[in-house]
């Protein structure tokens, strides 16, 4: 009997002995708390999420906004009200916060000095997001690959190539990379050399590159094309074309341009030279002819 009451009297938590634990008040108040607890984590959730959405729904309400930046700022609002939750359900059980606040900044210096990696990439990612050098959708070129940006998030940059392939980049390569971005303009401008013989009649060649080029619906007049002599070469004298296009319909543009110019040259008999190399076959005997001689 004396060794349970000295059980009884053992301090357990909080300067409390198991007989002061085992009360009515005391069990009232754990069950105050957890219920506390509980409503505070509900109350977390349900405001985050909202919070969430409605961030979220902002970026895609008005075109001209990134969603990416929004879906970005949606997750990072609702993982700091669930922190502040936290907070305040360990609040709720006597728990000192200031010690974890302390704990969790030396865990998290340890943590990012071995992962420097990793933050980097992460930091990369969010400047990315924040400064938008470009967005899903966009076609791009960096660390010497080219694709259309298919998601952006805090590690890495997903591209599909265009042979439709899935490239995964770490966003620290991004960020640290010369980016073309080839979608951020609406118009580029396609550029040819078209080669023409020394014989051929220079305003004629002109005038059938010219009327080629701008009869197609997708040339554009204004700015004015550029269509001159360029270059004299070895075999040929070149005319170098630029002329303005939209930018989705650039790649496929530039191929018809190339094959129309050459058949409507073809058809008003304009030469197009083409490289030529020229054989000396020396007689039979002559290098012994030469020698003797030389004897």
């Amino acid at each position: 009997m004396e060794s349970f009451n000295n059980l009884m009297q053992t301090e357990i938590y909080g300067g409390k002995s198991l007989s002061d634990l085992v009360t009515l008040e005391f069990l009232a108040e754990v069950l105050g708390s957890v219920v506390a607890a509980v409503v505070i984590l509900l109350a977390g959730f349900i405001v985050a999420s909202w919070v969430k959405r409605r961030i979220v729904a902002l970026g895609d309400t008005h075109a001209s906004f990134d969603v990416t930046l929004f879906h970005f700022l949606g997750n990072l609002a609702r993982y700091v009200i669930l922190a502040f939750a936290v907070l305040f359900v360990l609040n709720t059980f006597g728990v000192k916060t200031t010690s974890i606040i302390a704990a969790i900044g030396a865990a998290g210096l340890a943590i990012g000095l071995a992962m420097q990696g990793a933050l980097s990439n992460v930091a990369a990612g969010v400047m990315i997001i924040l400064f938008r050098p470009f967005k899903l959708g966009d076609f791009i070129e960096v660390d010497g690959e080219m694709g259309t940006v298919k998601d952006i998030n805090l590690n890495n940059t997903v591209i599909a190539s265009l042979s439709n392939l899935k490239v995964i980049i770490p966003n620290s390569e991004v960020w640290g990379n010369t980016i073309t971005n080839y979608s951020s303009f609406d118009t580029r401008r396609a550029e040819w050399t078209f080669g023409v013989g020394y014989g051929a009649n220079l305003a004629v060649a002109e005038r059938v590159i010219r009327e080629t080029i701008m009869s197609d619906s997708r040339s554009h007049s204004d700015p004015e094309p550029f269509i001159q002599v360029n270059e004299l070469n070895s075999s040929s004298v070149d005319f170098l074309v630029r002329v303005w296009v939209d930018a989705a319909e650039y790649f496929q543009y530039q191929a018809d341009m190339k094959r129309k110019v050459k058949e409507a040259l073809d058809a008003a008999g304009v030469d197009i030279p083409f490289p030529t190399r020229t054989i000396v076959q020396a007689e039979p005997g002559a290098q012994e002819n030469e020698a003797s001689q030389a004897a």
